[in-house]
């Protein structure tokens, strides 16, 4: 295939990826406004950007395996159609409950076009070419990363439109994109054979992973982190998850298929993938809320005040595939990344609600950089180990990691900016002496509109808020040290330039 007909072929999977990354980015800067209607407060604010990522992270290895059996086109069409359906319903949420539930539902969908566009895109190009199609998805993430925030923004402050219009505005481009694919997408024939699938290790992977992050979310608030419950939740998830391991040796077409840990490059691969995860999700999560309640900012400003980071991963994303195809090497690129992920995520630790403009700008455009420079290349790094009829679930058990990494990491973040945010702003109302009529509101750990608050008390809330951010950011910058650790051990193997080489079929020895 030319370069020209690999774009045409791509172009329905890039809208469809552009339509998956925006049903996340979207509601960032639009969740306060929304949870303000709905009366939610951070734990909500949390969920409803976990509940997309778990049954993402729950779904990915599904639609992975999958796609090894029946054909690819049709499953990336099926995943547009769950989207479009979440989509509208979510938009007619009246709670938060409706609203998370809705929200599981879109990360299903999402999931599917997330990972199936990466396994259509090496069903049809060699890993040496491959650099270059994936820094354009890496592109396309990044403007939607761009995009979500500010159509969110724009939509919420558009009085004729209102929230809800944030989980509408999608349905059109995913209608788009399902008639692009139909005509465009043309993959290699395969042999279809009827899908056994795995029901047992979707129910028992998310189980496991849901206990844990409810865990996370209520331990410290609705009891101890050394209690009963706690001891009873964390037992069940692990006790959850030593069933899914056994499950899956079982299984005849498991959704994790655990000889691909044999390689060390999927092993290594997917543990870094799942602590870039939460570098990655974190900041692109409690970035909006910083900027609205931490500086007062309307959810537009918070969009494009956040720009820095998202050209920086764009650029960086785009620039390494283009080199990586040239030369055939990735690992350097693997290293700097997550070395510039863990910089850029200690300096946003220093955040304050003081900060200026120009210090953040910078910080924001390392962490993208280093985003933009590692989470496409570990997936090339893992295609590039496995046979050809391993590359869907190769493919998506690296996706499955950063997603469920992402999930994890923003509930355990989430819960710690909830109490670091309600300690900090009764330090500040004791310093002042301050006593609102609204503290009980405050206390409640509902997200506060600024607006509607006696203004002696809206520093103390922005200086709680914009501390308790940064505290967070702080907390995720070593788990990106301890990736940036991890591809150390990757082993580089060139880029294979064609696409039905023979793969590594020995086991390698796993590094520790």
């Amino acid at each position: 295939m030319t370069h020209r007909q690999v774009l045409k072929a791509l172009s329905g999977l890039l809208i469809g990826l552009f339509v998956a990354v925006l049903s996340s980015t979207v509601v960032s800067n639009a969740l306060p406004t929304i949870l303000t209607e709905l009366h939610g407060g951070e734990s909500a604010y949390t969920w409803v950007i976990t509940a997309a990522l778990l049954s993402m992270t729950a779904s990915t290895p599904l639609w992975g395996k999958l796609s090894d059996l029946v054909s690819k086109k049709l499953l990336v069409q099926a995943a547009m159609g769950i989207y479009v359906v979440s989509s509208a319903l979510a938009g007619l949420s009246q709670n938060t409950g409706e609203l998370i539930a809705c929200r599981v539902l879109q990360g299903v969908g999402a999931g599917g076009v997330i990972a199936l566009g990466q396994i259509c895109l090496a069903a049809m190009v060699p890993p040496r070419e491959r650099g270059r199609y994936s820094g354009y998805f890496g592109a396309v993430f990044a403007l939607a990363t761009i995009g979500g925030p500010l159509i969110g923004g724009v939509i919420v402050d558009t009085d004729w439109l209102g929230w809800r219009w944030c989980f509408y505005v999608g349905i059109p481009f995913a209608v788009i994109a399902v008639l692009v694919l139909q005509r465009t997408l043309k993959l290699p024939e395969q042999t279809v054979r009827k899908p056994r699938i795995d029901y047992l290790g979707a129910l028992l992977i998310t189980a496991s992973v849901s206990l844990l992050m409810i865990w996370i979310s209520l331990a410290g608030k609705n009891y101890a982190w050394l209690s009963w419950p706690s001891a009873l939740m964390v037992g069940g998830g692990l006790a959850l998850a030593v069933l899914f391991v056994a499950a899956e040796r079982r299984a005849a077409e498991p959704i994790v298929p655990l000889d691909l840990f044999r390689h060390r490059t999927v092993a290594l691969a997917s543990v870094a993938s799942a602590l870039v995860g939460i570098g990655m999700y974190g900041a692109t999560t409690f970035l909006g809320q910083y900027f609205q309640l931490a500086r007062g900012k309307t959810p537009t400003q918070a969009g494009l005040l956040t720009l820095p980071m998202i050209l920086g991963l764009a650029l960086a994303s785009t620039v390494a595939g283009r080199l990586i195809t040239r030369y055939g090497k990735w690992k350097a690129y693997l290293v700097a990344g997550t070395v510039l992920l863990t910089v850029g995520l200690a300096l946003l630790g220093t955040a304050r609600d003081h900060t200026s403009y120009g210090a953040l700008a910078l910080f924001m455009a390392v962490t993208g950089v280093g985003l933009g420079l590692t989470s496409q290349n570990l997936v090339l790094a893992v295609q590039n180990t496995v046979p050809r009829h391993e590359l869907g679930a190769a493919s998506s058990v690296v996706t499955f990691f950063r997603t469920m990494g992402g999930a994890m990491g923003v509930s355990a973040l989430g819960a710690l900016l909830g109490n670091r945010v309600a300690h900090y702003l009764a330090e500040n109302l004791a310093a002042a002496h301050v006593r609102p009529a609204g503290g009980a509101a405050l206390g409640g750990g509902e997200i506060p509109d600024l607006h509607r608050l006696p203004a002696p008390i809206v520093p103390l809330v922005t200086d709680a808020f914009g501390h308790g951010v940064g505290t967070v950011f702080l907390v995720a910058a070593p788990f990106a040290l301890v990736a940036a650790a991890v591809v150390v051990f990757i082993r580089e193997v060139p880029l294979r330039t064609v696409q039905d080489a023979p793969a590594e079929r020995t086991a390698e020895p796993v590094a520790g």
